[in-house]
């Protein structure tokens, strides 16, 4: 799984190139994610706009990222298909991430450094 980082202001733009964030790659990308996320930034945003699936061990991977942030720092989602993004109303995880419905949206909000 390919995840490219890219900083933009006081966030870290992190982007999923593949389809599927499944239980073949949930631990790589967690792992993966865990490793972006030791950086400064006080927002992680994860764009999701490749993913066409994400199932149970996606999902738990995604809240495992949130919970390695810690208090202070913020996972925000953005892109999200019509698949994904009913996995996270359905668990009611629409409520625990801002989800943004672009990037460019969600850079908007963000302060330029």
């Amino acid at each position: 799984m390919q995840l490219l980082a890219t900083p933009a202001g006081d966030t870290l733009l992190v982007r999923v190139d593949a389809a599927r964030i499944d239980a073949a790659v949930a631990i790589d990308f967690k792992e993966r994610m865990r490793a972006l996320a030791e950086g400064p930034w006080p927002v992680v945003l994860l764009d999701l706009g490749k993913v066409d699936f994400l199932d149970s061990s996606g999902l738990g991977a995604v809240v495992a990222v949130l919970k390695h942030l810690g208090p202070g720092r913020r996972l925000e989602l953005a892109a999200l298909g019509p698949t994904v993004a009913k996995v996270f109303r359905l668990t009611r995880m629409d409520g625990v991430f801002t989800i943004h419905s672009a990037v460019p949206e969600a850079l908007r909000l963000r302060p330029a450094v």
